[in-house]
């Protein structure tokens, strides 16, 4: 039990909106799923593979949003393990 109830509060709040942000970035940027190109088009329609039972493979873009998710986890690890170290916090 906590001493002020008003915590829990504060921490459904610092907890459900920046994840609620995220979710929206995320769809947005899926909306957007690559930079066209001249030869986007091309690309997305040419056919590469063919499995049985009419399934084709296609050599699409990878999308530009899960790009920068996954560079900013990176650097968000790394600057975490750096910084953890440099300010010398006992975990």
């Amino acid at each position: 039990m906590r001493i002020f109830d008003i915590l829990n509060i504060q921490h459904v709040v610092m907890y459900f909106f920046p994840t609620l942000a995220f979710v929206l970035i995320f769809a947005a940027g899926l909306g957007y799923v690559h930079i066209r190109r001249g030869a986007s088009e091309e690309r997305r329609g040419r056919i590469i593979e063919e499995y049985p039972g009419g399934i084709e493979g296609r050599n699409a873009p990878f999308p530009l949003v899960v790009t920068l998710i996954i560079a900013g986890t990176l650097v968000w690890c790394l600057l975490y393990i750096v910084l953890t170290g440099l300010l010398k916090v006992k975990i």
